[in-house]
C-alpha cells in the first residue's frame, strides 16, 4: 500500500473550524492493524472517538504513535507467554502534518511531528486523531525511541512519554493551529498539560510580574480517572523529575498540586481540573474514598454499539431499529425481536468463533455445547484462575452438565504473577482435557475480541470487588445477547438484574477469598445457568433479549458522550 498523502494546512481548515475540545489518551484503539492500544483504556479511547464522529462532536484526540505497538504475545505448550514487538507502519495507516514542536527533555531539544487519522462517523463527519512521534532525525538516537513502545522501558521512559503526551500535545495543536477551550485527560498519562496551560494561562499580578491563572486551567480540564488501586496512579520521584525535565517546568507548582513527596499525577490532574469523574458509579465511590474531600463524579462507561455488534446481529438490528448505530436506545425493544432470528445471529457468531478456535488452536468444539467466554488482561485482581480453583469440582460439574471453555489475554511483560496465571491455566487445561474443550486464544487485540465477545455464550468476570473501575468486554458481549456471569463489580453493578440480564458471582463485597468465590462461582454455574441452558431454551433467549435491551441500549458510548457534552464540556 503507497505511503498517505501529507495533508496541506488549508486542507485542515475544516478540521480547525469545528474541533474545540481535545481528548488525551496515552493509547487508543483505532483498528486492529495499528498497534496504538494495550487493553481497556485504549479501547474505551477508541470506542469513544468513533462516537465522536457519529454524534458530530466537536473533539479531536491525541496520543502516542507507538511505532513499536504494545507486544505481540506468543504462547508455548506449557504457557510460557514470550513478548515480541508489534511494529507498524504509521504512513500506511496515518497522514503526516506539515508541524513540528520541541520539548525540553533531559536538558535536551526532543522535536515532535504529529500524524493525522481520520475518523468517520455515520453521517460522513471526520474526527481527527493526532499521533505523535519523536522518531526525527533531528532527534538523539535514545529521543527517537521515546514514542516507540506502549508501557514499555522504565520509569524514565515512562516519564518522557508522559512529557511528550501532555506539554508536547498542547504545543503540537497550537503549531497546527487549533484553537482548545477543553481539554480531556484520560487518565493521568497526560496530566503535565496543566504546566503547559499553566505557563500560557497568566494574569497580572498584584505586585510586579504575572502569576497562572489556576481558575482559568480548572476551567479548561476535566480528567477522568480509572483506576481504583493506589498502585496504578503514575508517580514520580521529584529527582527523576528534575533530571527529566531539567528546569522546563516549575517544580514548587508541581510540588503544590502533586504532592509533596513524589509527583503524583492523578493528584496533579484532579487538582487543576474543573470537573473530574470516575467510569461507573461504584468507582466514582471508591476514587472518593481514595481522594477524600474531592468532588468525583460518576460517567459509566459504554461501548461503541456498530463496532461490537457481530455481523449477524448487525444485519438483525439493521432490519428492525434501522436508526440503533446513531440513537442505541431504540435497542431497548430488542425483547419485540423474534426469537428464532436472534439465536440464529447469535449461532453464526459461535460458528465464528469456533472455526477461529479450531484453526489457531486445532481444538474442536461443539456448537451446541454451552461456551464460557473469558479474555482481558491477566493480571492478578482480574483472577483469570478462579475457574480452575478447584478442577477435580469443575470435572464433577462437567460430568453432568458439559460445557467448553475460550480464554485470551496478555500478561503485561512485566508482570510476573500474570504470566504465572497463563501458565496455570494451560496446566489446567492439560489436567482437563479429556473432560473440558478448553482453548487459550494467543494475541488478543480488537480483532479477536470481536469474535469472542459476540461467539459465547457466557461471559465470565471474575475480579477481586472493588478493583474493577468498570470493564467494557462485559457490554460488548451484551449488546450480542451473550449472557455476564460476573462477581458485582465495577459497571456490573450497575447492570445486573439476577436471572434477567445475566448473573452475580456473590454479592460483592470486599474481602472474600479466592475459595469462597470459586465456590460461588461453582454453584451459580452447575445449579443455574448450565441447568437453564440445557432445560430452557425459550428463557434463554428470553434472557439474551434482555440483555440486549436493558445493557446495550443504555452502556454505550453514545449515551457516554452525550453526558459528558451535557456534564463536562457544556459546564
Amino acid at each position: 500500500m503507497a505511503a498517505a498523502t501529507p495533508i496541506s494546512m488549508n486542507m485542515l481548515d475544516r478540521y480547525l473550524k469545528q474541533t474545540r475540545i481535545a481528548y488525551f489518551t496515552m493509547e487508543i484503539a483505532l483498528r486492529p492493524e495499528m498497534h496504538t492500544y494495550s487493553g481497556g483504556l485504549g479501547g474505551l479511547a477508541g470506542d469513544t472517538a468513533r462516537s465522536c464522529a457519529d454524534l458530530e462532536l466537536p473533539v479531536l484526540f491525541v496520543s502516542l504513535v507507538t511505532r513499536a505497538g504494545y507486544m505481540r504475545q506468543e504462547i508455548d505448550l506449557q504457557g510460557h507467554q514470550t513478548d515480541r514487538p508489534a511494529p507498524w507502519d504509521p504512513a500506511r495507516w496515518t497522514q503526516p502534518l506539515g508541524a513540528k514542536i520541541a520539548v525540553t527533555i533531559a536538558g535536551r531539544e526532543v522535536w515532535i511531528r504529529p500524524w493525522l487519522y481520520l475518523i468517520r462517523g455515520i453521517t460522513g463527519y471526520d474526527t481527527p486523531v493526532i499521533l505523535l512521534d519523536t522518531d526525527l532525525e533531528e532527534n538523539a538516537p535514545e529521543d527517537r525511541r521515546i514514542t516507540d513502545s506502549l508501557y514499555g522501558g522504565d520509569r524514565v521512559y515512562r516519564l518522557k512519554q508522559e512529557v511528550v503526551l501532555g506539554i508536547g500535545g498542547v504545543r503540537i495543536l497550537r503549531a497546527l493551529g487549533f484553537e482548545i477551550d477543553t481539554y480531556h485527560m484520560n487518565e493521568g498519562h497526560s496530566a503535565l498539560l496543566v504546566t503547559e496551560l499553566l505557563r500560557r494561562f497568566t494574569r497580572p499580578a498584584n505586585g510586579d510580574g504575572a502569576c497562572a491563572d489556576i481558575a482559568r486551567v480548572r476551567e479548561a480540564c476535566i480528567f477522568t480517572t480509572h483506576t481504583p488501586v493506589e498502585a496504578g496512579h503514575d508517580q514520580f520521584g521529584y529527582d527523576l523529575v528534575e533530571r527529566v525535565l531539567n528546569g522546563s517546568v516549575d517544580l514548587e507548582m508541581l510540588k503544590r498540586f502533586g504532592g509533596r513527596e513524589r509527583l503524583n499525577m492523578t493528584l496533579l490532574a484532579m487538582n487543576l481540573s474543573g470537573y473530574v469523574n470516575g467510569v461507573a458509579k461504584r468507582h466514582a465511590e471508591t476514587s472518593r474514598r481514595m481522594f477524600p474531600g474531592y468532588e468525583v463524579h460518576a460517567v459509566t462507561n459504554g461501548v461503541h454499539s456498530g463496532t461490537w455488534a457481530s455481523p449477524g446481529f448487525a444485519h438483525l438490528f439493521d432490519a428492525h431499529f434501522p436508526d440503533w448505530r446513531h440513537d442505541s436506545e431504540v435497542l431497548f425493544r430488542a425483547v419485540t425481536l423474534p426469537d428464532a432470528e436472534v439465536w440464529a445471529a447469535h449461532r453464526e457468531a459461535k460458528q465464528q468463533l469456533l472455526h477461529r478456535v479450531r484453526d489457531v488452536t486445532g481444538v474442536t468444539m461443539d456448537p451446541e455445547l454451552p461456551l464460557i467466554g473469558f479474555a482481558r488482561r491477566m493480571t492478578g485482581y482480574k483472577r483469570a484462575n478462579l475457574l480452575f480453583q478447584d478442577p477435580d469440582r469443575l470435572r464433577a460439574i462437567a460430568r453432568r452438565r458439559p460445557f467448553q471453555v475460550v480464554l485470551a489475554g496478555k500478561a503485561h511483560p512485566h508482570d510476573e504473577d500474570g504470566k504465572r496465571i497463563i501458565q496455570l491455566i494451560h496446566q489446567r487445561m492439560h489436567e482437563l482435557r479429556d473432560a473440558i474443550p478448553i482453548a487459550f486464544l494467543p494475541d488478543y487485540d480488537m480483532d479477536l475480541a470481536r469474535v469472542i465477545v459476540a461467539g459465547s455464550d457466557v461471559w465470565l468476570n471474575t475480579p477481586v470487588p472493588p478493583l474493577e473501575a468498570s470493564g467494557t468486554s462485559g457490554m460488548k458481549a451484551a449488546l450480542n445477547g451473550v449472557l455476564n456471569l460476573s462477581t458485582l463489580d465495577g459497571w456490573w453493578v450497575e447492570a445486573c438484574i439476577e436471572g434477567e440480564t445475566g448473573w452475580a458471582i456473590g454479592d460483592g463485597t470486599p474481602g472474600s477469598s479466592i475459595e469462597r468465590d470459586a465456590g460461588l462461582l461453582y454453584d451459580k454455574l452447575e445449579g443455574t445457568v448450565l441447568e437453564l441452558y440445557a432445560h430452557d431454551r425459550a428463557r434463554w433467549i428470553w434472557m439474551m433479549k434482555q440483555a440486549i435491551s436493558r445493557i446495550g441500549s443504555y452502556f454505550n458510548t453514545h449515551r457516554m458522550m452525550r453526558r459528558y457534552a451535557a456534564e463536562a464540556y457544556l459546564r
